[in-house]
């Protein structure tokens, strides 16, 4: 071989060594980069935000709704960490009433189809609102029963202090209905504005018994004993949960409200004691 041919030779054979150099560097640096992107991977937060609404929404939600819709609200949020759920929780009838005056809300859950049926009426509720749960009556106690109440009749007994919601309350048109239904004749010496405000006042020693919700008793924690009684079935709550026409998010409404009646939010429910819609 001549000297010319050999260097020609040697020029095109580190030619190639230098063009094999940079493409190893180049799938080495490549490899790198896809490496770290597998290794780590996605957060679920982030992953689920992908094209979800984001943004703040307003909730409207019943007393007896306070925990489970909590625990909903910062599960949500969780998974979509670019959203602000702020909940506003009393009886159904007081905040169809907030609503009726202008009270900015998004989403309203009631207790009852009743209530909501006020602002389906009034066009105030956009689309057909949708249930999500069922609810039943049940008598708190003090915890042990100190009274030995065990069923509706011994509420009517004169050294009985019970307290109850009032009618225009959902928990309280359930406690009508059963009247009617048994016949009893319950003489509260209070008739409050919320389920909640009738637990705290078992709760505190203020009254003996009330009638509350199978939830709301599995919810005290302990701190009330539940008497549950068969007529609880002859008024049966269904909660319906819809978006609000002046919603200012109606899409981030939406998607919450799909995600209470999703499996996630129907477990939590259930776990809480409400039944199935």
């Amino acid at each position: 071989m001549t000297t010319h041919v050999r260097n020609a030779a040697l020029l095109i054979a580190a030619t190639a060594l230098v063009t094999v150099g940079l493409a190893g560097c180049s799938t080495a640096d490549t490899a790198g980069t896809a490496g770290t992107t597998d290794t780590t991977a996605p957060s679920a937060s982030a992953s689920s935000t992908a094209g979800a609404p984001t943004g703040k929404i307003t909730v409207f939600a019943a007393a007896s709704l306070q925990k489970t819709f909590t625990t909903l609200g910062e599960q949500y949020e969780a998974a979509h960490p670019v959203t602000t759920i702020t909940f506003s929780f009393a009886g159904s009838s007081d905040l169809v009433t907030q609503i009726q005056n202008g009270a900015p809300a998004d989403v309203f859950a009631s207790a009852d189809e009743a209530n909501m049926d006020k602002l389906v009426k009034t066009d105030i509720a956009a689309g057909s609102p949708r249930d999500f749960a069922t609810n039943v009556l049940e008598i708190a106690v003090a915890p042990g029963n100190p009274k030995g109440i065990k069923d509706l009749d011994d509420l009517t007994a004169s050294d009985v202090q019970l307290v109850t919601c009032a009618i225009p309350v959902p928990c309280g048109a359930a406690t009508a209905k059963v009247e009617q239904a048994t016949g009893v004749d319950l003489q509260p010496v209070s008739e409050e504005q919320s389920v909640t405000d009738v637990l705290g006042k078992v709760e505190s020693g203020q009254a003996d018994a009330g009638l509350v919700y199978v939830t709301d008793v599995e919810g005290a924690g302990g701190k009330v004993d539940g008497v549950r009684f068969d007529a609880a079935s002859k008024a049966v709550n269904t909660y319906p949960i819809g978006v609000l026409k002046d919603a200012s998010n109606p899409d981030l409404a939406a998607a919450f409200t799909a995600y209470v009646r999703s499996d996630a939010g129907q477990r939590v429910l259930a776990d809480a004691g409400f039944g199935a819609p």
